[in-house]
């Protein structure tokens, strides 16, 4: 008997009509995303697809909220809530590839540094194999899941292969009733240093860049054949869950602590409704040619994503292109402070951006070591998503709260002979201050800002214990900096014995209280466990 966890919950077949939607082969343009690569959220090319015209069919459409799950055809007796619904694969009316040729190597460039994004099919010697990773990111950038990422790497046995499916255990757990409870795997081949794809039996299939992978008989269960992902590449499971793949091939350095980044949409805390992503996080350690200095951020937008996007892929240029005189350098690690570094950058950054109707927070941790492999940590930020460090069970705030009615912002604001009434809380309907971008609305109002904040420096004593959290509003909306290190606390010691992924771990303890706590809005959060070390990628940008 099939599994519990693999048997779809309906056998009987539902007829979907053959006028299949241009969705499974739709372009996303994520362009922006992750900002250090131009070409890390494009969608793949569709030259070379062509679509055979479909015949139509009286059908009606069967939506859990505000996404389709499939056209299904009348009567609809029978079908009970919770139900997968099978759609009737026909292959010969999905798409026709006439060529789909990829090149073996691809190359591209980035403004802090070059990635192989696809491995040599040849094999390397053992040496040189333990020294080779690749890092594999999935984005649904489409279906009811829409905004969830993963990112695993080729040397995480302990988290390889990686499941896609409806039910835990699945890595990727997609709440998708089209979706089998385990629908597709991805696995590292070591032999020929790739990705690979394989259909596990799925009842509705799996389909690469619009083609098929399954096995041609969907209804016998069986597994498909590995196919090879590369960066770019779309799967679709379902009819509307497309995820994108980035993958990124390179040697990866020694992050001297634990740093763990996750971020959920939390698509569906507000009534149903559904929210889009615009929170971005990042991180890069080290700055390109500046091998003590590394920067952690997050950008919370509003009025889109856009000025999110743009602030995380400038901003930390910014602080690099800085630093990169040797002078200015030196001079923050002999006076132990870059209040100046992190100022000049903030507005060169609002002087850069050219978003005129969106705007965004923006909190950056700078962190440095000395010659001594001391480490030092300094803070600015705009608007609302705060940062704290804990140190030997002393709690440092490193933010400053920009929202209209904080007591720093009205004492601001009043100093420039422009107070607040009595019972405002906003200006031109926005609830922050300061922010980045916006310039619309501050040519309108001299009362908004983009100076930064900037925060004290603090000396990262080894053996403290220390440790960093950054996130935006939807977590501190929900949890207090108390209850957030309570949580830390309790996480370390359930993990004491763990080495591997424990600051994944503990971002992960965060986003789930979020979730429990049914925050109301898009939630990113970096944890920083100075007190660990990890081999991560040295660079990260998550939407």
């Amino acid at each position: 008997m099939v599994g519990e966890l693999e048997r779809p919950l309906v056998s009987n077949d539902v007829d979907l009509a053959q006028d299949q939607s241009n969705d499974l082969t739709r372009n996303y343009d994520l362009d922006g995303e992750c900002h250090l690569n131009a070409a890390l959220l494009r969608p793949p090319r569709t030259q070379g697809l062509v679509h055979k015209q479909r015949l139509s069919s009286a059908s009606r459409r069967l939506a859990l909220g505000d996404s389709v799950v499939g056209d299904v055809s009348d009567p609809l007796d029978g079908i009970l809530v919770g139900q997968t619904l099978k759609r009737r694969v026909v292959t010969e009316h999905l798409v026709e590839l006439q060529t789909h040729g990829r090149p073996e190597n691809q190359s591209q460039n980035l403004r802090f540094g070059t990635e192989n994004d696809r491995p040599q099919e040849s094999v390397p010697n053992t040496d040189a194999i333990s020294d080779q990773r690749s890092c594999l990111s999935l984005q649904v950038v489409s279906g009811p899941s829409c905004g969830l990422h993963c990112s695993v790497l080729s040397t995480s046995t302990a988290r390889l292969p990686l499941t896609l499916g409806r039910v835990p255990p699945s890595y990727l757990l997609l709440k998708d009733y089209e979706v089998s409870g385990k629908h597709a795997m991805i696995t590292w081949n070591l032999n020929k240093l790739r990705w690979e794809l394989v259909d596990m039996g799925s009842l509705n299939g799996t389909l690469l860049n619009s083609r098929p992978i399954h096995h041609p008989d969907p209804g016998s269960r069986l597994w498909g054949d590995p196919v090879e992902l590369a960066s770019g590449d779309t799967i679709t499971v379902g009819t509307t869950s497309n995820i994108y793949v980035h993958i990124s091939s390179h040697n990866e350095r020694l992050v001297p602590f634990g740093v763990g980044i996750t971020s959920d949409p939390m698509s569906l805390r507000r009534g149903g409704k559904k929210l889009p992503m615009e929170d971005v996080c990042y991180y890069h350690w080290p700055l390109p040619g500046i091998n003590q200095f590394g920067v952690f951020g997050i950008c919370d937008g509003h009025g889109g994503v856009g000025a999110a996007k743009s602030a995380s892929k400038i901003l930390p240029e910014m602080v690099a292109t800085i630093l990169t005189d040797s002078v200015k350098r030196e001079r923050v690690v002999s006076e132990q402070d870059a209040s100046d570094v992190l100022r000049d950058a903030f507005s060169q950054t609002e002087a850069s951006m050219n978003n005129y109707y969106e705007g965004c927070t923006a909190t950056l941790l700078l962190v440095w070591a000395d010659a001594d492999e001391n480490f030092f940590a300094q803070c600015a930020n705009v608007g609302d998503s705060a940062c704290f460090i804990n140190m030997d069970g002393k709690q440092i705030k490193m933010t400053e709260d920009h929202k209209v009615t904080s007591c720093s912002e009205r004492l601001r604001i009043e100093g420039i002979g422009e107070p607040l009434k009595d019972g405002e809380t906003r200006l031109c309907g926005l609830n922050l201050a300061r922010m980045l971008g916006d310039k619309f609305v501050k040519q309108q109002d001299s009362r908004f800002s983009s100076e930064p904040y900037i925060s004290q420096v603090v000396h990262l004593k080894k053996s403290s214990g220390a440790f960093a959290l950054l996130a935006s509003d939807g977590l501190w909306d929900v949890v207090s900096f108390k209850k957030a290190i309570q949580l830390v606390v309790q996480a370390r010691e359930r993990h004491s014995t763990e080495t591997e992924n424990l600051a994944e771990k503990i971002a992960e303890v965060m986003l789930n209280e979020a979730r429990t706590q049914r925050t109301k809005d898009n939630t990113s959060i970096i944890f920083i466990d100075f007190d660990s070390s990890s081999t991560v990628s040295s660079c990260k940008v998550r939407p």
